[in-house]
């Protein structure tokens, strides 16, 4: 069988491999006094509050489960839109959003109305790797530019303008950031689009954990810089709706009919039970939930992340939003592979990938390795995720400090 040379692009997505052995070793490990604890996934450990599981149940009894229109229930787009001038103090007229089925779909669509075959795109190292597979089924390029801690893993104005080239179509960021958590500040931001704008590019801006974001500086939608800006939206992170599979997208008023066309034919609609869902998670109570859980998605960074530091894992920059730690593991690997002969030689030396799964066979702890992405230094450095919950934060916290001491 002739496989699509565009299908032997995507690159392998390589925490499944991790989600594979971890899931193997806790078979192995059931029923023992240690098993296997998970801050290798970005889920949530909070499901949907009641009101919207109440409202999911009331769709299905009420008959709510046929085709929506493909640009999703008016009623949930005037709600987001309603979000986003309370949350935000922005504008987002209803017009302009388009419900999706996951950010997903959201990505995909974009991509697919704005990216001709060679057009490249560039975006910081390290980022999402699904982010870029997308491009590439765009018949796009990703262009990952190394960032720094510095420069808080994000892209920075004058590294966009001496990257910009002739076949360059814009930027794709992150704000806060998969893997690091880190927000790109307001003012570089502007920055940024500005220089996109001048140069007639186009900037797509990932969104999906705008509603965790812990610090007053960020947590502001990119959104308010002005109506060309794209974002792509989740009800996965922030709305605790991770297998709803809902989503959403703003665009400029002149891309909402291309979308909508697009969006006919590969996905008819998102999820009808899932809308009307999502359409509680509006509601008051539903919100002042959602605001309780940030402050506990907080407490949890701020317990963990100098507990990290305290054992050589080092987080150069404070996540100031999602649920993840981007950690330089490069001093505890000496200590965890301190004496092994099959690493005394420099081309063995252990990096991210052996660092993960050796606390897979030895601490029953899953965390991933920063192989997927991207290349700058991502070999040193592991994520965490604090989506769990607190208890099984400070265990995966004892079993580090029993194998690193």
């Amino acid at each position: 069988m002739r496989i699509s040379a565009r299908a032997q692009r995507v690159q392998p997505f390589y925490v499944m491999e991790m989600a594979k052995t971890a899931a193997a070793i806790a078979r192995e490990a059931a029923g023992s006094d240690r098993p296997m604890v998970y801050l290798n996934i970005g889920e949530p450990d909070f499901t949907a509050p009641p009101l919207v599981q109440e409202a999911a149940a009331k769709a299905i009894r009420d008959g709510n489960t046929q085709y929506t229109q493909a640009m999703g229930l008016p009623a949930l787009r005037e709600r987001i839109s309603a979000w986003y001038a309370e949350r935000f103090q922005v504008d987002v007229p209803a017009r302009r959003i388009i419900v999706t089925a996951g950010a997903s779909a959201a990505l995909h669509l974009a991509c697919l109305a704005l990216i001709e075959a060679g057009d490249e795109i560039l975006m910081p190292d390290p980022s999402y790797p699904c982010n870029r597979q997308f491009v590439s089924m765009a018949e796009g390029r990703a262009v990952l530019i190394p960032s720094t801690a510095a420069e808080r893993f994000q892209l920075s104005s004058g590294k966009v303008a001496e990257a910009w080239g002739a076949h360059t179509r814009g930027v794709m960021l992150a704000s806060p950031s998969n893997p690091t958590g880190t927000s790109i500040h307001p003012h570089e931001l502007a920055r940024i689009h500005a220089a996109v704008a001048e140069r007639g590019g186009i900037t797509l801006i990932d969104e999906i954990y705008l509603g965790l974001s812990y610090e007053d500086t960020y947590g502001h939608s990119a959104l308010a810089l002005g109506d060309d800006i794209i974002s792509i939206n989740s009800f996965s992170k922030y709305f605790n709706m991770t297998g709803w599979r809902l989503g959403w997208l703003v665009v400029p008023d002149a891309l909402v009919p291309v979308i909508e066309q697009i969006a006919q034919h590969l996905f008819i609609c998102a999820s009808s039970v899932s809308q009307y869902a999502a359409l509680a998670c509006f509601e008051p109570a539903s919100l002042a939930e959602y605001e309780r859980r940030r402050q506990e998605f907080k407490a949890r960074r701020d317990w963990f992340v100098p507990q990290l530091d305290a054992l050589g894992l080092s987080v150069p920059v404070t996540p100031d939003g999602a649920f993840y730690a981007w950690a330089d593991c490069s001093a505890a690997c000496d200590k965890l592979f301190a004496g092994r002969s099959e690493y005394n030689s420099e081309m063995q030396t252990p990096g991210s990938w052996e660092f993960a799964f050796e606390l897979m066979k030895r601490a029953h702890l899953a965390v991933t390795p920063g192989r997927d992405f991207g290349h700058a230094d991502t070999s040193r450095h592991v994520r965490f995720s604090t989506a769990s919950s607190m208890a099984q934060l400070h265990t995966a916290i004892d079993r580090l400090k029993a194998v690193l001491a």
